[in-house]
Formats: C-alpha cells, structure tokens, sequence
C-alpha cells in the first residue's frame, strides 16, 4: 500500500472535534498527503500546535510532532475551514511540484480508444487535447508559464491540475489519475 510520508496541515483541533463527547475529545490535525493526496486524520504529540499549511513528517521512522496517523478520511469528513484550505494547499503543491505536473501534460496518453486522459480534466475537451498534443509534439513544454503562453485558449494547466484533484477527492470522477483509491496507487483507476 502507497503511503504518504509527508502531509500538510488543512485544521488543527486543539479541542478536538465538537460532535465528540466532552469526555472524548482529543487534539486532531486533518492533513493532506503531499504525493498521494491523502485526506487523513492524526494524533499530534503532546504540547505541539500546528499552523495551516505547515509541513510535517508521517512517515514510519520517528515523527517529531504527530503521535500517531488515526485514519483516512473521507472528503465529506473535513472541518469546514480544512474544506476552505483544501484547494490553496493542493495548489501549493501542486506548484512545489511543477515539473512532474507538466510531465503530466507532456507524455498524458488514451485511456480508452474513446478517451485521452487529457480530456478526463476539468474545462478540456478535444479542442483544447488537440492543442496541448500538437503544441507538445514540437516542443514539450518547460513550465506552466510555457503551457499559458502557447496555449492561448486552454485554461489555466496548474488550476486545471487543482480541480480535477479535488474532483478526486470528492469521489465525483470517474478516472482517478492523481489521488490514491482504496489505498492503491490512483493512477487510471476507473470507478465503477
């Protein structure tokens, strides 16, 4: 199973969750994976507080702020401001990873004899594939300023990249290409 080693905080809950029991409530941090996307919730250590988009280790060896890595999350299970933070920290990484994104765009193949990946993102149909493949074909593209400025009627590839991830994890695509499934890697998962 893929696991994210580092997440970036989306709601830090000093008090933990409301809909808890008084007796019950422990401090929560729900998070985003940094490579796979994962929404998860985690046990901080004692006495360590968490800012919005901080970054921090989850991985197997030893974790300097979280105790422990409680679950995975559904989106439907956020806070309100982690669903408000969800998409700026998802393009945070999202530009932190700017050339494995626009690789994306340059070597992004069919899924189907039907259906390029190209055309599973959000605001890009066949006029707009058409563009990215033959732009890429003489020259592969360098950055998201290159895309923007050969592209000129393509919408923007990083915000396009940002929706269709969160688009992933609402569970509301049918073609999983940058967010894990059921804990397997995510890329060309078909829903059924």
């Amino acid at each position: 199973m893929k696991k994210d080693e580092r997440a970036l905080v989306l709601d830090y809950l000093p008090k933990g969750k409301s809909e808890m029991p008084p007796h019950k409530r422990r401090p929560v941090v729900q998070a985003v994976g940094e490579k796979y996307f994962s929404l998860l919730e985690l046990t901080p250590k004692e006495g360590k507080n968490f800012d919005i988009g901080d970054k921090i280790y989850i991985g197997d060896d030893a974790r300097d702020k979280i105790d422990r890595v409680d679950r995975r999350i559904k989106y439907e299970w956020l806070t309100p401001t982690a669903k408000a933070e969800l998409p700026h920290i998802i393009e945070d990484i999202v530009s932190g990873n700017e050339k494995e994104y626009v690789n994306f765009f340059n070597t992004a193949g069919s899924l189907t004899t039907r259906l390029h990946k190209l055309e599973t993102l959000p605001k890009i149909g066949k006029k707009h594939r058409e563009e990215i493949i033959i732009e890429r074909e003489s020259i592969p593209f360098e950055s998201f300023e290159d895309m923007k400025s050969r592209l000129s009627h393509t919408p923007d590839p990083a915000k396009v990249i940002v929706e269709k991830i969160i688009e992933e994890l609402k569970g509301e695509s049918k073609y999983y290409l940058f967010t894990l499934v059921d804990g397997s890697s995510a890329y060309i998962y078909k829903k059924s």
